[in-house]
């Protein structure tokens, strides 16, 4: 595991993308050519610095809207040393619609996003028709969409949104694993519903367009975890 580091200056993390009517290349962050995986709302940055140790040979860009959240997430991956880690302060579907080129995404990760509860806010939610299409577009074939909520309802609409999007094949669970450690659980929301016990309900898919050349998809499926599993 990377030493903590007393880090004071963000600027190497943090990426202001400029003017909002600027096509951006979500790859400009790091410098190299590493596969890029985006998290939208990626909060206090817990998935995206155990996802960067884990795959250190894959890049990890963070979206939040909440500037105290990404400067936390851009100090946590400065103190661990994560080169492949860059946090943006916006808002995703601006990122979306301005991201380029197509194809140039290996993982789309959208964990525990606001259920907006009221039904006159559906129209806010971040996983809509709006988010696949821009999904369809920045995913390399093969690439990854993974989501996950604590709000049963609103991932039956997660999933019968994906439904509708043929080149998207459902992967299978990986198995329930019981976290040695508070920062084993994928992100500080999970950790939190866990540990008062309700259940976590995500799901993954692969990106397969049509003539595309993706290795032959697994039996679909998706599954909840119970709390504290």
């Amino acid at each position: 595991m990377t030493n903590a580091r007393d880090v004071s200056d963000l600027s190497a993390y943090m990426v202001d993308f400029g003017p909002l009517n600027v096509p951006l290349d979500l790859r400009t962050p790091f410098g190299n050519e590493r596969p890029v995986e985006l998290e939208i709302g990626c909060g206090k940055g817990l998935f995206l610095a155990n996802a960067a140790r884990l795959r250190p040979g894959h890049n990890f860009l963070g979206v939040e809207v909440m500037r105290k959240y990404a400067r936390r997430a851009a100090d946590r991956a400065a103190k661990l040393g994560l080169e492949n880690v860059r946090v943006a302060c916006a808002d995703a579907r601006a990122i979306l619609s301005r991201g380029e080129p197509a194809s140039s995404l290996a993982a789309l990760h959208i964990y525990f996003p606001d259920p907006w509860w009221k039904r006159k806010h559906h129209k806010r939610r971040l996983f809509d028709e709006r988010l696949l299409i821009a999904a369809e577009r920045l995913l390399a074939p093969g690439g990854t969409l993974a989501c996950a909520t604590d709000v049963e309802a609103y991932f039956a609409v997660m999933r019968g949104l994906v439904a509708t999007h043929a080149a998207f094949r459902a992967l299978p669970p990986e198995p329930p694993k019981t976290p040695e450690h508070e920062l084993d659980y994928l992100t500080n929301f999970e950790r939190k519903y866990r540990l008062e016990g309700r259940p976590i309900w995500r799901a993954s898919y692969r990106f397969e367009p049509p003539n595309a050349v993706v290795a032959p998809p697994d039996a679909a499926c998706s599954h909840a975890i119970e709390g504290g599993s």
